[in-house]
């Protein structure tokens, strides 16, 4: 079943913003745990091992919102060190996939409109818009300090290249952002290496050599606070395992996936996303669900085979608890539900039924 979802399609991102969120996470209502928290997040006790990604929740009126329906690891959603604007509206819409969206259909496009239905697939395009410092970090802050016991906030974040920039300077953006992170006392830290056109590779996850370095800065700086890196999915098996042999060993947890591009047309065959350079765009949803599961797999596996010890983060195609269950017994020590919780504000209360907590 489909509720009226927090993040509205039909409105614009500022709209959302200023108003949101919207449906069951706007109610007031507030979810209650019994006993004590049980599960380990990075040596802080949550309640369940389920939360909400970096995206949906765009502001701390969200988050909140999150955290009141029993989503117990919440992401404020990716901030940057300098107020970036949003691309056009619209920048969500739903997608017809049959199946598993594989990279072969993946490759022959997609029909999108605004019939959400099940099993629910959308496409989302953003381009990680980001206020000023000066209001994230007051928001932000106010929220972590209300969290209520067995919850947790990550701050996520990443760095914005400069038109005529160096890579040095690329490098001491994600730097900046982490420090004003820390700052306002956030416990974990997510960085976002799995957007377009942030490394040399189209993906900066895919520039091995490059998401090293970041990782390492960013843990010179912020020392023993946890560092989460988000990736997308590799076609290419070497080099996912170069990525997680180089960059596994400075992080301390591993994110996947992000969601996987299509070009989207609407159904006269135009351009769906209005904008230059937004005819491709990323899908997630039930028909990603499959991608994430293969690189949680894969993650789990190399992470044996290395001896590492990184915190593993399912995410990817979860919209019921048997979702959850398929993540977590193919090796997720914690997963999270993007597409899945914006039209079901319920669902960690129903994962939490089905784990009897």
């Amino acid at each position: 079943m489909l509720y009226e979802p927090f993040y509205n399609p039909e409105i614009s991102y500022d709209h959302n913003f200023e108003k949101g969120p919207f449906g069951a996470f706007a109610d007031g209502e507030v979810a209650t745990d019994e006993g004590e928290p049980q599960y380990d997040f990075f040596g802080y006790k949550v309640y369940s091992p389920f939360g909400i990604p970096a995206g949906p929740l765009i502001n701390g009126k969200f988050v909140q919102g999150a955290l009141d329906k029993g989503f117990d690891i919440a992401t404020y959603k990716t901030v940057r060190s300098s107020e970036y604007p949003c691309h056009p509206h619209p920048n969500v819409l739903s997608v017809n996939v049959e199946g598993d969206l594989t990279l072969e259909i993946a490759d022959k496009g997609l029909i999108a409109d605004n019939n959400y239905h099940e099993p629910l697939s959308i496409t989302n395009s953003f381009g990680v818009p980001s206020q000023a410092p000066t209001f994230w970090q007051a928001d932000l802050k106010n929220i972590l300090a209300n969290v209520r016991k067995g919850q947790i906030v990550i701050g996520a974040f990443q760095g914005t290249k400069k038109e005529g920039g160096s890579v040095e300077e690329y490098i001491n953006d994600y730097i900046i952002c982490a420090r004003m992170l820390k700052e306002i006392g956030v416990k974990v830290m997510e960085v976002n290496f799995s957007c377009p056109n942030e490394g040399t590779n189209n993906l900066l996850c895919f520039d091995v050599e490059r998401s090293s370095l970041i990782a390492q800065a960013i843990k010179s700086e912020i020392g023993n606070t946890p560092l989460i890196v988000k990736v997308a999915y590799y076609k290419d098996e070497q080099m996912f395992r170069n990525f997680v042999k180089e960059v596994g060993s400075i992080v301390d947890g591993i994110s996947t996936i992000n969601t996987i591009a299509a070009e989207v047309r609407d159904i006269k065959g135009n351009q769906a996303l209005p904008g230059e350079g937004r005819l491709r765009s990323g899908v997630c949803g039930h028909s990603i669900k499959w991608a994430g599961l293969e690189m949680v797999k894969r993650l789990s596996d190399l992470r044996a085979e290395f001896g590492y010890k990184f915190t593993i983060i399912g995410v990817g195609g979860v919209t019921t608890p048997s979702d959850y269950l398929e993540y977590r017994n193919i090796g997720a020590d914690v997963v999270m539900s993007a597409t899945g919780a914006m039209w079901n504000p319920h669902l960690a209360k129903e994962v939490k039924k089905l784990l009897k907590i």
